[in-house]
């Protein structure tokens, strides 16, 4: 690949994949940018820093973009940077829209310029919209875009540009819309560790008033395997959905931390919904696996435990940044009559 740039580096899925390029591609020189926001931690490249040139910046910052991309002569992006808090999207839908749509045209711009020869974007399975709990349906590379809450729709117009500047200027460009991840060093924000470090201070796990809305989920490690496939494998102009079939609602997330740390299900507690919650996604993975020979490797329940055991055993990588989180859930009846 010769010299790859990370957007997003410094965030959950973003500093994985920094960690299993290095592992999996030595010889690749790794350039991580990244605006280091709330969510981006620098202590999640500290076992590759002396493998890696970091570059503090914006995606949406197009002079710094393309002096980044000439100055280490980049040969393709990896672009993770965006806003992904679905409760903070709905108290600050600017902020998505700006970073994710414009950011991404940014980026977009700055690459065709320079002339990158490949820029893979990652998305989400939530600019489809949703589905029925009962439904049957999975989301497909062809279904239509039917985005429900502001960072669905700015993920959705993200992925929108790309295809534009691959048809308009013939930049070298793939997509993957993954299912939910989960993993170690995923801000506490997300339901997981959410749950999980909420659970170790012996709190409450808040679960929205619709306990039983699904999500499909993939071990992180498994989506930057995905990832690494389109890559190398990928077909240019082509979107690549990566998911496992495997369904579970937050009811049953919170058992599960509950039970690997062996605590009652006394602690779930039950507090309002939040506006636009979608009910259920689930994607067609086949043309991943079919196509380029990809398939998960990680177990889900055991994946999810291995995680549980993580944030118990890292408490001083989580506990300074719970004062960063932007949301505090469960407000929503309350919300719209202050803004």
């Amino acid at each position: 690949m010769g010299t790859l740039m990370i957007t997003g580096g410094a965030g959950f899925i973003g500093s994985h994949f920094v960690r299993h390029w290095r592992g999996t591609h030595p010889e690749d020189r790794v350039v991580v940018v990244d605006a280091l926001t709330y969510a981006g931690n620098l202590a999640n490249l500290d076992n590759v820093r002396d493998g890696i040139v970091f570059e503090h910046a914006s995606i949406d910052d197009l002079v710094a973009m393309e002096r980044v991309l000439r100055t280490h002569r980049v040969d393709a992006v990896v672009n993770f940077a965006a806003e992904s808090h679905n409760s903070y999207a709905v108290l600050e839908p600017g902020r998505f829209f700006r970073t994710n749509v414009l950011g991404t045209q940014t980026l977009l711009e700055a690459a065709r310029r320079v002339g990158v020869g490949r820029f893979h974007h990652v998305s989400t399975c939530e600019v489809y919209g949703d589905l029925d709990l009962d439904s049957t349906d999975l989301f497909t590379e062809s279904s239509p875009y039917r985005p429900r809450t502001p960072y669905n729709a700015s993920k959705a117009g993200a992925d929108h540009a790309v295809r534009a500047y691959h048809h308009t200027f013939g930049l070298p460009v793939t997509i993957s819309n993954c299912a939910n991840n989960y993993g170690s060093h995923q801000f506490p924000e997300k339901v997981v560790p959410a749950f999980t470090t909420a659970a170790l201070d012996g709190k409450r796990l808040q679960m929205y008033a619709q306990t039983q809305n699904r999500r499909e989920w993939i071990h992180v490690l498994d989506h930057c395997r995905a990832i690494e496939a389109v890559l190398e494998r990928g077909e240019v102009g082509r979107t690549y959905h990566v998911g496992t079939g495997v369904e579970a609602s937050v009811e049953q997330i919170a058992d599960l931390v509950l039970d690997e740390l062996g605590l009652p299900s006394s602690l779930k507690k039950i507090v309002p919904d939040r506006p636009g919650h979608d009910r259920r996604y689930v994607l067609d993975w086949s043309t991943l696996r079919d196509e380029l020979g990809w398939r998960p490797r990680i177990d889900f329940a055991e994946g999810l435990r291995e995680t549980v055991r993580w944030y118990a055993e890292h408490r001083s990588w989580w506990e300074p940044l719970l004062d960063r989180a932007p949301v505090a859930e469960g407000g929503w009846a309350t919300a719209g009559a202050d803004r």
